[in-house]
């Protein structure tokens, strides 16, 4: 993604709450944010997507949300100020690591949003952890992203070069982040903001949890999602394309579908347009969970 801003002014990001460091029993220390709402207002937890963080996935859309809900949202594995430790990543542990975040946060249930990556990680919630999750907002996502082929091989690929950056020296790992990772983002004020948010993130998970978005398929268990959800659908997508979107869409009952015309990085590019449309799902998914109290698979 390329994000940028008119101007040559640095950047600033109004509304974005500070963050802070929180130990996740058993599982390590990861990294949330957090904006109080309103007293007795739903919670949303903001799941981030592939390469982003909380910072970079949400800033526009904290201060919006904030008017009517507590948000919180988390780094997840590897990503930003995530958790890190050796272990391949895994989807699921994400799903847990945020189960185990409204745990540590005291949130009995809270509206799962997530983003691209985030989109499965709030899925694996739902089902993982049904109890906690009161509705879904699903955004630039799908319940499969790719077609299974050379599945074994890719596996294999991926596993030799995750293997290859755990013995690398740190100074060629940094490169190499330089060049995948960080370089992709222009120069503008904007843009030179998301390369540091982009240099945070570790190479190796990088490569482990973008092979882990491309073998995911939810296709056989996704109908069986029972609570209120919204889909957001990028229109211009050429990551998650579209008609993937409106599958996820069509195949959970009396889901919302809301279109948004930008690419997959909306979020970053279009802040404005994306952050009304986030809103607008948020609350209709609110509306639809107050009048339909809990629900268990």
């Amino acid at each position: 993604m390329s994000p940028s801003l008119p101007g040559s002014a640095p950047f600033l990001t109004p509304g974005l709450p500070d963050g802070r460091a929180l130990e996740l029993p058993g599982r390590g220390t990861t990294w949330i944010r957090e904006a109080p709402g309103p007293q007795g207002a739903p919670t949303l937890l903001l799941l981030h997507g592939w390469t982003a963080n909380s910072a970079l996935n949400w800033f526009s859309a904290y201060e919006s949300l904030q008017q009517q809900f507590n948000v919180v949202a988390i780094d997840h594995r590897g990503h930003g100020k995530g958790i890190r430790n050796r272990r391949r990543f895994r989807l699921e542990d994400c799903a847990d690591d945020a189960a185990a975040l409204l745990d540590a946060l005291n949130i009995e249930r809270a509206i799962a949003v997530g983003y691209s990556m985030g989109g499965p990680i709030a899925q694996l919630l739902w089902r993982r952890h049904p109890k906690m999750v009161e509705g879904l907002v699903l955004c630039a996502t799908a319940a499969r992203f790719s077609e299974r082929r050379n599945g074994r091989a890719l596996n294999g690929v991926v596993s030799g070069l995750s293997f290859a950056t755990r013995i690398a020296p740190p100074s060629v790992n940094r490169r190499v982040s330089e060049r995948v990772l960080v370089s992709k983002y222009d120069t503008t004020p904007l843009g030179t903001w998301a390369r540091e948010q982009a240099r945070l993130n570790d190479l190796r998970t990088m490569l482990e949890s973008g092979h882990d978005v491309a073998s995911y398929d939810a296709t056989n268990w996704i109908s069986s999602i029972n609570v209120p959800t919204a889909v957001i659908l990028t229109t211009r997508d050429e990551t998650v394309p579209l008609h993937r979107q409106q599958q996820l869409a069509e195949a959970i009952a009396h889901s919302t579908a809301i279109e948004v015309d930008g690419r997959h990085d909306v979020c970053a590019t279009r802040p404005e347009r994306f952050s009304d449309a986030l809103l607008a799902a948020c609350t209709d998914v609110a509306s639809r969970t107050r009048s339909t109290g809990p629900s268990t698979p």
